[in-house]
C-alpha cells in the first residue's frame, strides 16, 4: 500500500502542487514568524546582556510605600552610599548612574531616533579619569554644564564632528550644547539603533534626578568574588530600608524574560494569521483529495476486489496526504527561513531599532513547521480516505458515482442551521455583557463554521441571482452556473476558503472605521483648545513650557495637566489614585465636560470634581469632603464640587494645580493645553512652535493633528493587518486554481463534446472564467456580510468603553473587497481555461 500511494503521489504531482502550495505557503507563515521572533528575541537579549558585563551587583533605591510610607515617593541613593559600597570587600570599583530621556536634533532640527531609543546619561570617570563603559574614539570627556558626549554610531549617522554644537532637548526647553567627545559601546540602546548622549554627572543629576542624587549604583567584583557573595557583603552595610540589591545575573535574567514576554505577543499575533491561512488550505487540501478519489474510483474498486480492505484504502489516502504534507513542509520550512530574514532586514530598513545578530532556526521551530504541515495535510484528507474505503467495488467498477444522499444533506443542513443560530445567538448575547469577549469570540467561530457548513444550501440562491447576468453570456454564462451548482459541496468548500479572508478583512475595517470615527468626534467634543502641546516621545514636560506659553501674548487660556500619586481615604481603606492638577481657572475655558452634578468652577481652595464612575465607586457626591494623602506625605481634605462624565481623553479627580504643586518635588506636565486669538491656524502653530526653539521633541497638535494621528495609526495597523490577511487570500486563489484545474481534468470528456456540437475554444475559456468568477463573488459576498456582522457585534462591546463610537459601514472599501473577489476568480480562471480551451476534442472524448 505504501508503494501504491508513493506511485500516486508521483503519478498526480500536477494535480497536487496546488495542495503543496497551500500547505507550503501555511508553513512558511508559521516557521518565518518562529525564525523571527526567535532572532529578535536572541539579538535584544544578547544586546542587553552587554549593558550588564560591567555590572555584579546593583543598587536602586525601592519606589512608593514600601520604602518610605509615602505614596509615589523614592529615596535617592547619595554619594555618601556610592562611597560606603567602594569599601565593601570584594568590590572592585562602584559607579553611579542617571539616566533619562534626551532628544538628540540632528542638523536639519529633526529629532534623532524616537521615543524610548534616545537616552541620556551620565560620564563617571574612574581613578584614572575615564569611564570604562564608554572609551573614547575622538575628543575629550564632558566637563560643565554646556558640554556632552555622544555614541558614535549616532554621530556617524548624523555627521556630527568633535566641536559641533548641537540641539538638545530634556524635557522641553532645547539646550545647545559643545560636542567634546565621541566614544564606542556595547549598550543595549546603542546597539539596537537608539542614540545615547553622556554629560558630567552634576549636569546628568541635575537634567534626570536631583542633585548629589543616583538613580542607581553599579558595583564590580574583584577577581575571586562571586556575585552572590558580594551582594550579602553590602546588604550589611546599607540602610536598614529604602535600597535594594539585585546581582547582574539576576537583572540579565529579568531583563532576557521581559523580552521573551514582549516577544510574545508579536509571536501570537502572527501564528493567529498563519493559522488562518493554514485552515483556509484545509478546504484546499480536503477538495483536492476528494476530487482525486472521485476520480480514481475505478482503481481504488480494483484494489477492493484483489483484497484490499477498507482500512488500507483509507491508509493509503492518508500515506499520499502524509508524503505531500512532508513535502510541503520541508519546502515552508525553507521559505519561511527566507520569510524571517526579510521581515529583519525590512525592519532595518524601515528604521526600526534592531540590533546585529545571527539568523536563529532552533530545533522547535525545525519540528513545529514539520508537524504543522503534515499533521494538517493528513487531518484533511481523512474525510476523503474515508469516503473513499466506503465506495463499494462493484458501483466503483461501473463509475457510478454516489451522489450525496437526501439524507446526509438533510443533516448537513441542520447541523449547519444549529452551529449558526447558536453561534449567532452567543454574538448576539454577548455584546449586552460587560465583558463579552470570551463568547463574542466562541459565537463567532460557531458562526463561522455554521456557515460553512450552510453553504452548499446556500450556494443554490445567491448563485441563482447572478443568472439574468449570466444570461447575456449565452451559452458560456448558463453552462457556467450550472457547473458552479453541479456539485455544491466542491463550491461551497471553494469560496468558504475566500469567504473566511473576507471576513477577517470586513470585520477589522468596519470596527477601525468606528474607531477612528469615535475617538474624533471625542476629541472634538471634550476640547475647546486649540492645541495640545507635549513631547513627542509621551515623556512629561518641564513646567517652563507651560510658563513660556502662558507668557505669549496671543494665547488667551492655557493649563499644564499633571499627575501625581495620592492616598485616598483613610486607614485600611485607603486605596492609591492618581490626581490630575490643571488651571482651575482657565480649565473650563479649554475643556467641555459634561456635568452630570454640581459645576467646573474655578477649582480654588481645595475643590475638585471627579469623574461618574469613580463618584458611583466611591460614593461621593457634590459637598463630599475626601480625605487624601499626597506624595509628600502630608494629608488634606478635598471638597468634591461637581460630578462629569469622564472618557478617553479626560477623567479621574482633578483640582487646582495652585492645590496639588506644593505637595509635589518636581512637578512636570503630561500636556499643556492652549488656545489662542484667532484660533487654530497656521500662524498661531508657527508662533507657539517658534516660541518654544523649534523644538523637534515635542509636538503642538490642533484637533486635526490629533484626528490625522488617529486615523494614520489606524491606517498603519489596517495595511499592517490586510499584509497578513493576504497570505489567506493567496491560499484562497490557489484553492479557486486547484478545483478548477481539477474540474476541467474530470469534465474532460464533457468538454470535448461541447467543443464537438460547435462551442468554440473562446467559448470554453468563457465558461470556466464565469464559472471562476460566480463562486470568487459568493464568496465574496458571504465574507463581506459575515464581515459587517461581526463588526457591528464588536462595536457595541466597543461602545460600552467608548461613548462616542458610532459603526461607520465602509462601503467604498466593501466594494472594493467584492471587487477584489472578482478579480481573483478572473486570475484563477486563466490556467485552467487556458488548458480546457486547447483540449483535443477527440481524445477528450475518448478519455475515461
Amino acid at each position: 500500500m505504501f508503494r501504491t500511494a508513493l506511485r500516486n503521489v508521483l503519478a498526480h504531482k500536477a494535480r497536487l502542487l496546488m495542495t503543496v502550495l497551500a500547505v507550503m505557503l501555511g508553513v512558511a507563515f508559521v516557521s518565518g514568524t518562529l525564525v523571527f521572533t526567535s532572532t529578535l528575541s536572541d539579538a535584544f537579549r544578547n544586546s542587553s546582556q552587554k549593558g550588564y558585563d560591567n555590572v555584579d551587583v546593583a543598587l536602586a533605591p525601592k519606589h512608593g510605600e514600601r520604602a518610605t510610607g509615602r505614596p509615589g515617593a523614592a529615596p535617592g541613593l547619595d554619594r555618601k552610599l556610592l562611597d560606603t559600597v567602594a569599601r565593601v570587600p570584594g568590590a572592585a570599583s562602584a559607579t553611579g548612574t542617571v539616566s533619562g530621556f534626551t532628544a538628540i536634533a540632528d542638523k536639519k532640527g529633526e529629532l534623532l531616533g524616537d521615543g524610548f531609543s534616545t537616552r541620556g546619561g551620565n560620564y563617571f570617570p574612574g581613578k584614572d579619569g575615564k569611564d570604562a563603559r564608554y572609551p573614547l574614539r575622538d575628543g575629550t570627556a564632558p566637563k560643565g554644564p554646556h558640554e556632552f558626549a555622544l555614541d558614535a554610531h549616532t554621530a556617524d549617522k548624523a555627521g556630527y564632528k568633535v566641536g559641533d554644537t548641537v540641539r538638545i532637548s530634556v524635557d522641553g526647553p532645547v539646550t545647545e550644547q559643545k560636542l567634546t567627545g565621541i566614544y564606542t559601546t556595547d549598550d543595549g540602546t546603542v546597539a539596537a539603533g537608539g542614540s545615547l548622549a553622556l554629560f558630567d554627572t552634576a549636569t546628568a543629576q541635575k537634567l534626570f534626578a536631583t542633585p548629589g542624587a543616583f538613580s542607581e549604583i553599579d558595583v564590580k567584583a574583584a577577581p575571586g568574588t562571586s556575585q552572590t557573595a558580594l551582594k550579602a557583603a553590602i546588604d550589611k552595610v546599607l540602610p536598614e530600608d529604602g535600597v535594594e540589591t539585585t546581582t547582574g545575573k539576576k537583572l540579565a535574567d529579568d531583563q532576557a524574560e521581559t523580552i521573551a514576554h514582549s516577544m510574545d505577543g508579536m509571536k501570537t499575533g502572527l501564528l493567529a494569521f498563519a493559522g488562518i491561512a493554514l485552515f483556509v488550505g484545509i478546504f484546499i487540501i480536503a477538495n483536492t483529495f476528494t476530487m482525486l478519489v472521485a476520480q480514481r474510483t475505478k482503481e481504488l474498486a480494483l484494489m477492493r476486489a484483489v483484497g484490499a480492505g477498507r482500512r488500507q484504502v483509507t491508509r493509503s489516502v492518508l500515506i499520499e496526504a502524509f508524503l505531500v504534507g512532508a513535502v510541503a513542509a520541508v519546502a515552508g520550512l525553507a521559505a519561511g527561513t527566507g520569510i524571517g530574514a526579510g521581515l529583519r532586514a525590512l525592519m532595518s530598513t524601515m528604521g526600526a531599532t534592531v540590533p546585529d545578530g545571527p539568523l536563529v532556526i532552533s530545533p522547535t521551530t525545525v519540528l513545529a513547521s514539520l508537524a504543522v504541515g503534515i499533521v494538517i495535510t493528513v487531518l484533511a484528507a481523512w474525510l476523503p480516505g474515508r469516503r473513499a474505503a466506503k465506495i463499494p467495488p462493484v458501483a466503483a467498477m461501473n463509475s457510478v458515482h454516489a451522489p450525496a444522499t437526501t439524507k446526509s444533506l438533510v443533516v448537513r443542513n441542520t447541523l449547519g442551521a444549529v452551529l449558526a443560530g447558536a453561534g449567532a445567538a452567543a454574538v448576539l448575547v454577548a455584546t449586552g455583557m460587560d465583558d463579552g469577549r470570551a463568547m463574542m469570540g466562541g459565537g463567532a467561530v460557531l458562526l463561522l463554521i455554521g456557515a460553512f457548513v450552510l453553504t452548499p444550501l446556500l450556494s443554490r440562491p445567491l448563485i441563482a441571482l447572478a443568472a439574468p447576468v449570466l444570461r447575456a453570456f449565452g451559452i458560456s454564462g448558463k453552462l457556467a452556473r450550472q457547473n458552479a451548482l453541479r456539485n455544491p459541496r466542491r463550491t461551497a468548500a471553494t469560496a468558504s476558503a475566500l469567504m473566511i479572508g473576507l471576513t477577517l478583512i470586513t470585520g477589522m475595517t468596519v470596527i477601525a472605521g468606528g474607531v477612528q470615527k469615535g475617538i474624533d468626534k471625542l476629541a472634538t467634543s471634550s476640547l475647546k483648545a486649540d492645541y495640545v502641546v507635549s513631547m513627542a516621545s509621551g515623556i512629561p514636560l518641564s513646567p517652563d513650557v507651560a510658563k513660556k506659553l502662558d507668557g505669549l501674548g496671543e494665547v488667551t487660556a492655557a493649563s499644564p495637566m499633571r499627575n501625581s500619586p495620592s492616598r485616598i481615604g483613610t486607614g485600611s481603606g485607603a486605596t492609591t489614585a492618581y490626581l490630575t492638577g490643571v488651571n482651575g481657572q482657565d480649565f473650563g475655558k479649554l475643556t467641555r465636560l459634561d456635568f452630570t452634578q454640581g459645576a467646573l468652577g474655578d477649582l480654588r481652595g481645595g475643590g475638585a470634581v471627579v469623574d461618574d464612575a469613580t463618584a458611583k465607586e466611591k460614593d461621593w457626591r457634590v459637598g463630599s469632603h475626601v480625605p487624601v494623602t499626597y506624595e509628600d506625605g502630608k494629608k488634606g481634605t478635598l471638597t468634591v464640587s461637581g460630578v462629569y462624565t469622564g472618557n478617553q481623553m479626560i477623567k479621574g479627580i482633578i483640582l487646582d494645580n495652585a492645590t496639588l504643586a506644593p505637595h509635589q518635588r518636581h512637578p512636570t506636565d503630561m500636556q499643556v493645553m492652549v488656545k489662542t486669538k484667532d484660533g487654530a491656524t497656521d500662524t498661531a502653530k508657527e508662533s507657539l512652535v517658534k516660541a518654544l526653539g523649534k523644538n523637534p521633541a515635542i509636538s503642538v497638535s490642533d484637533k486635526k493633528d490629533i484626528s490625522e494621528g488617529i486615523a494614520q495609526m489606524f491606517s498603519l495597523m489596517l495595511n499592517m493587518l490586510y499584509g497578513l490577511l493576504a497570505m489567506a487570500v493567496i491560499v484562497a486563489v490557489l484553492g479557486v486554481i486547484n478545483t478548477l484545474a481539477m474540474s476541467v481534468f474530470e469534465r474532460q470528456q464533457e468538454i470535448g463534446m461541447l467543443r464537438a456540437i460547435g462551442l468554440d475554444r473562446r467559448g470554453i475559456k468563457r465558461m470556466v472564467r464565469l464559472e471562476s468568477l460566480v463562486i470568487s463573488l459568493f464568496g465574496g459576498v458571504l465574507g463581506v456580510g459575515l464581515g459587517v456582522f461581526f463588526g457591528w457585534a464588536a462595536g457595541e462591546l466597543i461602545g460600552a468603553h467608548l461613548s462616542t463610537y458610532q459603526l461607520v459601514l465602509p462601503w467604498g472599501r466593501m466594494a472594493l473587497f467584492l471587487g477584489l473577489a472578482a478579480v481573483v476568480g478572473v486570475l484563477a480562471a486563466l490556467w485552467p481555461a487556458r488548458r480546457a480551451a486547447k483540449l483535443n476534442m477527440l481524445a477528450a472524448i475518448k478519455a475515461e
